[in-house]
């Protein structure tokens, strides 16, 4: 067998490749990087290096809320009732504000069942709202 040559119009002309050197986007840097990371999973056994390292960086901070003020009418009967709950509160070694009973109270009634705050809201008496006369 004799190989024809080739004839020089029936060539392949291939397109150059791309130079070496091209510029990566950042996107296909950080894809490359995600890709290149192991996926071994880590050892159950903390080592003291690891133990020293778990302090958190940053303490978050809780927001206290904000405060209202704000005025009512009460009548001097269930005032005084503030000033008797507080000493029993000191008796049983806690000190408490009237605010904090007050609190303390909207928080019972939140508690309630719904006869049971029906019933507290009848017991007490409707009065004139807004400032005494003198």
């Amino acid at each position: 067998m004799t190989k024809k040559p080739a004839s020089p119009t029936a060539r392949i002309i291939k397109p150059q490749a791309k130079p070496a050197t091209t510029v990566k986007t950042l996107k296909t840097v950080i894809a490359s990087k995600s890709e290149a990371k192991p996926t071994t999973k880590p050892s159950t056994k903390p080592t003291a290096k690891a133990a020293v390292k778990t302090v958190p960086e940053k303490i978050i901070k809780v927001k206290k809320p904000k405060q209202i003020r704000d005025s009512f009418t009460m009548p001097k009967t269930e005032y005084a009732v503030l000033d008797e709950l507080k000493a029993r509160a000191a008796s049983l070694t806690q000190a408490v504000k009237k605010s904090e009973l007050l609190r303390a109270g909207i928080k019972a009634l939140a508690a309630m069942t719904d006869a049971n705050f029906l019933f507290a809201l009848k017991v007490v008496p409707t009065i004139k709202t807004g400032r005494p006369k003198k």
